[in-house]
């Protein structure tokens, strides 16, 4: 039950774009810290560790599908309110126009609890960790005052008090947020919250749940007494007619107890009657409501709009898109796509089926890209940033030496002695520019459609690799020296030659942990912090690390230790990241390297475009794929922050 993905609905306001963009953007609070009425709290603090993954690829999704994207988050914070967060929402999108027009006014954010106090004494159930899944928007009605419900993500009462218990200390003797074996441990916690805060929390909870114990009490006392009312009325009412039917056959002067006998026989199977025909409808309205509780719990008291079979599922309409620009053709012109807007298109209210061709170019337009960029493993490594050009200069506030210490005896002088030294502050610059890269197949003229939706496929992937592939080489050791090889990798900063340099391995030797922390040794202070510092090594390097019983595999350093990319291991609480784009044991080839991310910038300029033409004097159709792209050095004042370990017979 602690992997359950949990829903934080919240109301967002919308803005306009700039004249020059026609987009909208959407804000608001996604959480608070305010004590909900069931006693969940959400701290602010628990944000900053839990984006941290969903940072990496902030996608706006409608309705939780992931396959329905429609723009990004642009920015988050956090203060004494909770989290807010800002998303641009694309043109393309089809849910655009409702969201503008405030008829999609909730956010919904997917997350997992990770770690949590529960107070069963207190009834109070405190998030200390979470992990950030996915953010869309959705329909649902933001809850009053934008407050964490736990409890409606849950069937029933009873599941989410299990869920709770989970969390609770081994003992019940809880102090205040800590277990009765923390205290007895001297175990210190460190809670975003002051004590008058936790007091005022507990006191609010009392006061609800003795209110709510208090409402339910008077209610259940006044469904007894009218109970009892009714059934006291309805024995007087058989009592009556009893009654008169007696004296009914005492005035007619009908002595015979039969017909009275009778008379009572008959009033008492029509009550019966009249009980069992009401006990009938109760039991006809239990039954639907109950079918109605049973349809609720198995869509998981989600109320988002679900798509009916008849929708057109991703694959189809990629396959649709390609097969447009491939043959040139609107997607309704080719037999593919009119066949699928025939079946699983929008309907118009006249009935008319249409295609939103911009919109299905845009999401297979963006999955491609995100296609490209998790293939990737060196780009995740690095801060990147947006580009509107491809030339870019970035002010940067160089080191400036040290201030001074001034003696007592110059305080209060008059010969600027009290002040330190002077020094002139001055700011530099560094360009970042991007690049092109592209890849292109050609098909035949011969090539029929049906021939062309099996290959399609197999074209796509093959050129997304190849995207994918050459920008994780230039980006670990492109030279950046030709129009061939324009990026300049990460190795490639390394200063080979100068002081710090690392002297190069034999190709018949075998890497050891102890040579990767020779790289990180001759970094100088860059090498400092080991959660900065990445190591990539090539496969036959990796080969070699476990053959050393000192190398720490995922097995050993644990599957929750980073998300990384094609991690394999860990040195020192550094991560070993492996790459099949680095070359194999040879004189000057590049075995491994040791960097500080944060001295490296990774820029995008255009995402992922595909355009097609038709060569008449080739009879064929060329299908090219390109984006831009490009990396820089941020500063050299503490040394270049890279090492690579080369071989050299």
């Amino acid at each position: 039950m602690k992997d359950k993905v949990l829903h934080l609905n919240s109301a967002f306001s919308v803005k306009a774009a700039d004249s020059a963009d026609q987009s909208i953007y959407i804000e608001g609070y996604a959480s608070t810290v305010d004590v909900d009425r069931h006693g969940d709290v959400v701290p602010t603090s628990v944000w900053e560790k839990g984006m941290q993954n969903y940072l990496k690829n902030p996608v706006i999704l409608a309705y939780h599908d992931h396959n329905n994207p429609i723009g990004r988050m642009t920015e988050h914070k956090t203060d004494g309110t909770g989290l807010w967060i800002k998303a641009r929402i694309s043109t393309a999108a089809k849910q655009f126009q409702l969201i503008k027009d405030g008829v999609l006014t909730a956010f919904s954010i997917g997350f997992r609890v990770l770690d949590a106090e529960y107070n069963s004494a207190a009834e109070v159930f405190l998030i200390k960790d979470l992990e950030l899944v996915e953010i869309s928007v959705v329909s649902v009605p933001a809850n009053q005052n934008t407050l964490f419900d736990l409890s409606k993500a849950f069937d029933n009462a009873e599941e989410y008090k299990r869920y709770k218990e989970q969390f609770a200390p081994q003992s019940q003797s809880a102090k205040g947020l800590e277990s009765a074996t923390e205290a007895d441990r001297n175990v210190t916690k460190e809670w975003n919250m002051n004590p008058e805060e936790i007091k005022q929390m507990l006191a609010q909870a009392a006061r609800e749940a003795a209110e709510q114990a208090t409402k339910a009490l008077e209610a259940r006392q006044q469904a007894e007494a009218t109970a009892k009312a009714q059934e006291v009325a309805r024995q007087a009412e058989i009592d009556a007619r009893v009654k008169a039917a007696v004296q009914a056959q005492i005035e007619v002067g009908q002595s015979g107890a039969e017909k009275l006998l009778a008379e009572v026989e008959k009033r008492f199977a029509d009550e019966r009657a009249a009980q069992k025909s009401a006990l009938e409808g109760l039991e006809s309205a239990l039954k639907e409501k109950a079918d109605e509780l049973k349809a609720i719990q198995a869509s998981k008291m989600t109320f988002n709009d679900k798509a009916d079979g008849s929708e057109s599922t991703y694959e189809e309409r990629e396959k649709a898109v390609l097969l447009s620009k491939l043959t040139r053709k609107a997607i309704g012109d080719t037999k593919y796509g009119r066949n699928l807007i025939e079946k699983k298109g929008t309907r118009t209210p006249t009935g008319t089926v249409t295609a939103p061709d911009s919109i299905w170019e845009t999401e297979v337009s963006l999955n491609m890209e995100n296609e490209v960029r998790r293939r990737l493993v060196m780009a995740p490594l690095m801060r990147g940033i947006n580009m509107q050009t491809n030339v870019m200069r970035i002010p940067l506030n160089p080191e400036a030496g040290l201030a001074q210490w001034v003696a007592n005896t110059d305080f209060g002088n008059t010969n600027n002695n009290s002040s330190g030294n002077t020094v002139t502050h001055a700011l530099g610059e560094i360009t970042l520019r991007s690049y092109k890269v592209a890849t292109r197949e050609y098909m035949a003229f011969e090539e029929e459609e049906d021939s062309l939706i099996v290959l399609l496929p197999i074209v796509r992937d093959a050129m997304l690799r190849r995207v994918a592939r050459t920008i994780d080489r230039a980006m670990m050791y492109g030279t950046g020296a030709t129009t061939a090889d324009p990026v300049k990798g990460v190795a490639s900063y390394d200063p080979v030659g100068e002081p710090g340099a690392v002297t190069p391995l034999a190709p018949t030797a075998t890497v050891t942990v102890a040579n990767l922390r020779n790289l990180r040794k001759n970094m100088g202070a860059w090498g400092l912090d080991p959660s900065e510092l990445v190591y990539v090594v090539s496969t036959e390097v990796y080969y070699d690390l476990l053959e050393d019983s000192t190398f720490q595999t995922m097995d050993k350093v644990g599957t929750q230790a980073t998300l990384l990319t094609g991690q394999i291991g860990s040195i020192a609480n550094t991560p070993v990241v492996v790459s099949g784009e680095l070359p194999a044991k040879a004189d000057d080839a590049l075995g491994a390297f040791c960097f500080a991310t944060s001295n490296f910038l990774v820029g995008n300029q255009r995402g992922l475009r595909v355009d097609t033409d038709e060569l008449i004097e080739r009879q064929s159709r060329v299908l090219v794929a390109s984006l831009r792209t490009g990396l820089t050095q941020l500063t050299t004042n503490l040394g270049s922050g890279v090492r690579a370990l080369r071989f050299n017979a």
